[in-house]
């Protein structure tokens, strides 16, 4: 993979990380956040469709090894509207 870019944890296309969401599992405190932050991060298209399985499929949970909060997903939903 290229310098810079990064793989959607749901349909696993890769791209510049720009074009990504990033949610963070913060150390040490192990919470779940959006766009900021050290610590484990897993990227996400920003589209209907690979929200939809990331979730349906806990493969953000499953990529940051925390519980990611439902109102993670509602934020991210609201961001597509």
């Amino acid at each position: 993979m290229k310098p810079g870019h990064r793989r959607c944890v749901s349909c696993r296309k890769v791209a510049p990380k720009s074009d990504f969401w990033r949610i963070v599992r913060v150390f040490p405190s192990r919470t779940v956040q959006l766009d900021q932050g050290a610590g484990r991060s897993a990227y996400l298209c920003p589209n209907a469709t690979c929200l939809q399985m990331a979730q349906k499929k806990d493969r953000l949970g499953r990529a940051l090894k925390a519980q990611v909060p439902p109102d993670i997903y509602q934020t991210l939903q609201q961001r597509l509207s």
